[in-house]
């Protein structure tokens, strides 16, 4: 039996409440069965989960479907795709092989230039495999939201890629370090944006062109990130695996060291703590961050059905 006080007032920072989820499982039980996108698009209309620009927040939906699943208030449908398990790896092809060496300083190789990468495109492909290639992570694709660069020299060479995507659910630093309560970060952490993937091209031995491309890449990312996606960011983070980095390029480009992970990756449940220890550092994109994402949350109604 549930209860109300197990049925969230907001969800995503939207209001919520019993009157959300008897909608949400009005909309499981119609005929046909949606899936889990049709059900998210469902539920932004029928809750009016609208960005600024009128677009519906599908991923805010999704993300908080997911959190009912998990627990136990709703049961979705089996997702028509995994989740990158499984998946080919990007095809290696000739345009993803080494190139003559870089060694100007970054300098020389200014102004840079952020080359958004879009769909399934062909410049889509050859990220994904420059990724797999030589970023030691290799490719997986990037969760929620996200902005993937092609950055370029002032002669047009690639030099790097970036990869942007949904902030990590927890951690502990870094929440201790925003000073926001569980409900407040539930809500604003559409509002943090992961730098999940920095490559320098390996044949790319330029000085300080890591931490120019981080400093430069902020204003970029905050412009694209609402246009696009309708959520203006207040803060990047990333992780740097301790032990094999040190993180200079970030600290250079000032951002901040806050703490570290618990070795627990995205889905360790049961608290295993098989992934390397990681240094969290963030970057907060304006000086009153803390302000918005630890403001008081206010529980409104939707508008009447």
């Amino acid at each position: 039996m549930i209860q109300n006080a197990d049925i969230p007032p907001l969800l995503c920072g939207k209001p919520f409440g019993a009157d959300g989820l008897t909608i949400a499982i009005e909309e499981l039980e119609r005929s046909p069965a949606p899936n889990r996108a049709e059900l998210a698009r469902r539920l932004c209309e029928r809750l009016h989960w609208y960005n600024p620009s009128g677009q519906p927040q599908l991923m805010s939906a999704r993300v908080g479907l997911l959190s009912l699943h998990r627990r136990g208030l709703l049961e979705l449908p089996l997702p028509l795709k995994s989740n990158g398990n499984g998946r080919r790896q990007p095809l290696t092809t000739s345009a993803g092989d080494p190139q003559l060496p870089i060694t100007a300083g970054a300098g020389q190789l200014a102004p840079l230039s952020f080359e958004r990468v879009e769909g399934r495109t062909a410049e889509s492909r050859l990220w994904n495999e420059l990724i797999q290639r030589y970023h030691y992570l290799g490719y997986t694709p990037m969760s929620g939201a996200q902005l993937r660069y092609f950055v370029r020299g002032d002669d047009g060479r690639q030099l790097a890629l970036l990869g942007f995507g949904a902030a990590a659910w927890k951690l502990a630093d870094r929440d201790r370090f925003i000073g926001w309560d569980t409900l407040q970060r539930e809500a604003r952490l559409c509002h943090v944006v992961n730098n999940c993937r920095f490559l320098v091209l390996p044949w790319v031995r330029s000085p300080n062109l890591a931490s120019m491309i981080l400093g430069l890449c902020a204003r970029r990312v905050r412009e694209d990130f609402e246009r696009i996606h309708g959520v203006r960011p207040l803060v990047m983070e990333t992780f740097v695996e301790s032990g094999r980095f040190m993180g200079s390029c970030y600290r250079a480009a000032n951002w901040i060291r806050v703490g570290t992970t618990c070795g627990r990756g995205r889905n360790d449940r049961r608290a295993l703590r098989a992934v390397p220890i990681k240094d969290i550092w963030l970057s907060p994109l304006t000086k009153d961050f803390r302000s918005k994402l630890c403001a008081p949350l206010a529980v409104e109604r939707w508008p009447p059905r």
